[in-house]
């Protein structure tokens, strides 16, 4: 079965796709085959993982507004995850998807897509846009689970709300399965009083699991993109790296609960 989980956060500058790429690699490391879908017309997953958008033909973008075949977008990458690659064009997308019918469910169409090619992943991640526009509900309609990266900074709550409002929707109308599996605290500076009071505050703010551990706030980040790798193959020892080595572990976990429904059935 595909665990597909949407990380997500309409503010940028949280490290949401260091995450997505992050994750992705140490789920590989672990053994598991894993897509990452870039959602972003930034394209910035694309790019730090050593692939220059401007040198693409098809993109996501034509998956999603186009029909083509998913699998004619695909790309292998040098840290063992695939990728279904965003350019600039997906800018267009929410205005082309606006007035479509079926719009919220053309991404859960593609991951599906794929299963009739029998091109199946343990995992498929969506890095969305720093938005709640039609491409993230789109993606939170694929999604079995969304995972929100939250810097530890007070003003990086501000806005989760209308995230957690835009889940309650979701699930009222598109996808009633979606779970929130928590939050991921990222740019961590344990050295901080501030810091560590905004982590110890999170789960009580919203209610939510916090995945651990914390994300510290290192160079080795800015580092990666440049060569077109995860930190997990730039730096392979460093905290960064091994932070997010025990989050996939604890990603994998999860994925392995009952879902709520179940669970209420059981």
């Amino acid at each position: 079965m595909t665990t597909t989980l949407a990380i997500a956060n309409q503010k940028g500058g949280v490290a949401k796709t260091t995450s997505v790429a992050s994750i992705g690699a140490a789920l590989v490391e672990l053994g598991h085959s894993v897509l990452l879908v870039d959602l972003d017309p930034q394209a910035c997953l694309t790019f730090s993982l050593g692939i220059d958008p401007e040198d693409l033909e098809v993109s996501v973008h034509h998956v999603l507004t186009k029909g083509l075949d998913p699998s004619e977008v695909i790309l292998e990458t040098e840290d063992g995850v695939d990728l279904m690659p965003a350019t600039i064009e997906l800018a267009r997308a929410e205005a082309d998807l606006l007035t479509r019918t079926g719009r919220e469910h053309v991404i859960k169409s593609a991951i599906e897509a794929l299963a009739e090619d029998d091109v199946d992943y343990d995992w498929v991640l969506l890095d969305c846009p720093p938005s709640l526009g039609v491409l993230t509900v789109a993606a939170l309609t694929a999604a079995d689970g969304v995972l929100i990266p939250l810097q530890c900074e007070t003003l990086s709550h501000r806005g989760v709300g209308q995230l957690l409002d835009t889940v309650h929707d979701v699930r009222r109308f598109t996808n009633r399965k979606l779970e929130v599996w928590g939050v991921l605290p990222t740019l961590y500076d344990g050295r901080t009083n501030h810091a560590r009071t905004v982590l110890e505050t999170i789960s009580d703010t919203y209610d939510l699991e916090v995945i651990e551990p914390p994300i510290p706030k290192t160079i080795k980040f800015a580092e990666a993109p440049a060569a077109g790798r995860s930190i997990l193959a730039t730096s392979r020892s460093s905290k960064g790296a091994q932070a997010y080595r025990e989050v996939a572990a604890n990603l994998v976990k999860r994925s392995a609960r009952p879902k709520a429904g179940k669970a209420a059935k059981a």
